[in-house]
């Protein structure tokens, strides 16, 4: 599917098995989540130090996101520009009863060469459709790091903040965030 962002077209794709992920997207997958992460973006997984982090520090999480990809339960949605890796996003639903009517997105990020192109609001556009009539979801979450006008970001693709956990991540010594947690009715 092509999306419409500033530039270059960009293409999206689904993928819901680990086995379609080939060796180079998996690279690309790791560079592009080191590039983030060391770029300041708010996507550092609980395995990671704090940045900078290296190739070797993303590989496991990545290896970890591919083994968990099931069309019922997770699934990647990719933007790529002539082929390249420009964005991903993880859309996955947690399988316990009560919640299984919920999808959360995790891992939304847009490699630093991309960046101003709206590759991140394609991907975020996507989602919506995917998670209704593909995966049956009623409602999404996700969770936003504040000082970053995140939450603005989301707010204009539809979104709604629920909830604040003031000061829960510290992402340096002095430097406490909000973790704000947002939702999308389907």
């Amino acid at each position: 599917m092509k999306a419409h962002v500033t530039g270059k077209p960009a293409d999206l794709a689904q993928i819901v098995r680990p086995q379609q992920i080939t060796p180079g997207l998996r690279r690309e997958l790791v560079d592009c989540w080191t590039a983030v992460t060391n770029a300041g973006g708010a996507v550092v997984a609980a395995s990671f130090p704090l940045p900078p982090v290296s190739p070797r520090d993303v590989e496991p999480e990545v290896d970890r996101l591919m083994r968990g990809l099931d069309p019922h339960r997770g699934r990647m949605l990719v933007a790529t520009v002539e082929g390249v890796l420009a964005g991903w996003l993880l859309l996955r639903r947690d399988q316990h009863p009560l919640v299984a009517h919920c999808g959360m997105v995790n891992h939304v990020q847009t490699h630093p060469r991309f960046r101003g192109l709206g590759i991140g609001a394609a991907l975020m556009r996507r989602v919506p459709g995917i998670a209704r009539d593909e995966m049956g979801l009623e409602r999404l979450g996700l969770t936003a790091r504040s000082g970053m006008s995140l939450e603005v970001f989301y707010r204009k693709l539809g979104w709604t903040e629920v909830g604040r956990w003031p000061g829960a991540l510290r992402v340096a010594p002095g430097d406490d965030r909000d973790d704000i947690l947002m939702s999308l009715v389907l």
